[in-house]
């Protein structure tokens, strides 16, 4: 069993505890239900095109930052430029939780993505009830059914989708709702990293289809390779979390690579 096998098990597991705790009807009661959502897509075009991420650990790292304060991360985020935010939520495998977009919800203005593994209809209810904006659909965990039918559970409650994909089987999971189709430089099973892999598959992507780079980019150089081949936007955490300020790693990066 890989890694990605042992998320997906322990998720299952997670969602089933969760329904019993907290029912949907008592999710859309909950304060940010029924707020209009902020547009991933649009931003993407308006600002630097980085989905600036929050994340404590990874199962490949181990803790990366678990010293950092959200709020004042995802503040500062805002501040130079990201066009999003990404937290994650996976508590046992990332150290995240959904307290921590609650809170920057209230504080920032930018469309807030979870990154999290999908597998059930409730989490989305549960996206909805955070005030995030935007779901994460991870092609290797999920059919091509799966992904359509979140796909349209996602578009009824006013999310964008982000469809995440990392070899060319995985085209057959876009369809015509997906709003953002994310590479993965980074293989979920094995975790190796290849940059090259992922510009060759962006180029399988239909024409026009709005394209996110995701993991892996290590450095200003990375980036920089990335977006002369063509990708709309990049997807990053590890590169400012992994600092003493990820505030001001954010700044640098920004003005050094503009």
């Amino acid at each position: 069993m890989n890694i990605l096998d042992k998320i997906i098990q322990y998720k299952k597991e997670e969602v089933s505890i969760s329904k019993k705790r907290i029912s949907i009807q008592e999710l859309k009661n909950s304060e940010f239900y029924e707020r209009e959502s902020f547009s991933l897509k649009q931003s993407i075009q308006q600002r630097t095109g980085i989905i600036a991420e929050f994340k404590r650990k990874s199962p490949s790292k181990g803790i990366i930052n678990n010293v950092s304060s959200v709020q004042n991360v995802c503040l500062a985020y805002e501040k130079f430029g990201a066009s999003g935010v990404s937290i994650l939520t996976d508590k046992n495998f990332f150290g995240g939780n959904s307290e921590d977009i609650l809170q920057v919800r209230k504080s920032i203005k930018l469309p807030i993505l979870r990154k999290d593994f999908m597998i059930d209809e409730y989490q989305f209810y549960e996206t909805k009830a955070m005030g995030a904006d935007v779901v994460l659909l991870i092609a290797s965990c999920l059919s091509v059914s799966q992904t359509q039918e979140f796909t349209h559970i996602a578009k009824g409650l006013n999310l964008e989708v982000l469809l995440e994909i990392h070899d060319e089987d995985e085209l057959k999971h876009i369809n015509q709702n997906i709003d953002i189709v994310g590479i993965n430089n980074r293989n979920l099973k094995d975790f190796k990293v290849d940059l090259q892999h992922s510009v060759i598959l962006k180029n399988s992507l239909p024409k026009d289809q709005l394209s996110v780079a995701e993991s892996g980019i290590c450095s200003e150089e990375d980036f920089k390779f990335l977006r002369n081949k063509g990708f709309d936007a990049f997807l990053m955490g590890e590169y400012f979390m992994r600092n003493q300020s990820p505030e001001k790693a954010f700044e640098n990066f920004v003005k050094n690579t503009k």
